[in-house]
């Protein structure tokens, strides 16, 4: 049984992408990552997800991911968004899943899929890990090239989550291309 798992990184911050990624792993695959450390992103430092994400690459483990932009998902929901990449990476992994096990309680929108939701499931299941693991580190990646681009506001540390330097810099600067309009301390400015 083919079985690809989902998740996303990203839905908290005020600024950047929400990137989702689906990845399939074989047993052996799924059993070395285990070894190696693999766990939920959030569980794992920044520099133990690059590795993981490299050991990924140098496996060729399969995997697709897909970002919703900053407009996307003011103009149609983070919700809405989240999903929409969450479904966009799994339409375009080169495999078709038997099964697809989504982290959280709202499937994505796929037709001729069948899907798990399952809370946690980052934390549960090694393909949905891996899959954490990818859309933090390519979302990670992302705002920090976006930090050259827009220095002040200090995404190569904070990401765009909304720490206290943040927000400071958001208050006096207004916001850049990147933020979410529709988030609290983006809207109603410049």
């Amino acid at each position: 049984m083919i079985v690809a798992g989902v998740d996303e990184a990203g839905r908290g911050p005020l600024a950047g992408p929400v990137v989702a990624a689906a990845v399939v792993l074989s047993r052996e695959e799924r059993e070395h990552l285990v070894a190696v450390g693999l766990k939920d992103s959030k569980k794992l430092t920044p520099s133990r997800r690059e590795k993981i994400f490299c050991a990924m690459l140098e496996m060729g483990i399969v995997w697709r991911a897909q970002a919703a932009s900053p407009a996307r998902i003011d103009r149609d929901n983070i919700l809405r968004a989240s999903l929409w990449a969450m479904a966009r990476s799994v339409s375009c992994l080169p495999v078709l899943p038997d099964l697809v096990v989504v982290d959280g309680n709202i499937p994505i929108p796929l037709r001729g899929l069948k899907q798990k939701t399952l809370v946690a499931a980052d934390d549960k299941v090694p393909a949905v890990a891996a899959a954490s693991v990818v859309a933090k580190v390519l979302r990670d990646r992302t705002m920090a090239a976006f930090a050259k681009r827009y220095p002040d506001y200090g995404f190569e540390r904070n990401k765009g989550y909304p720490s206290r330097e943040h927000r400071e810099v958001l208050e006096r600067m207004g916001p850049c291309p990147l933020h979410r309009r529709t988030f609290g301390p983006c809207g109603n400015r410049r």
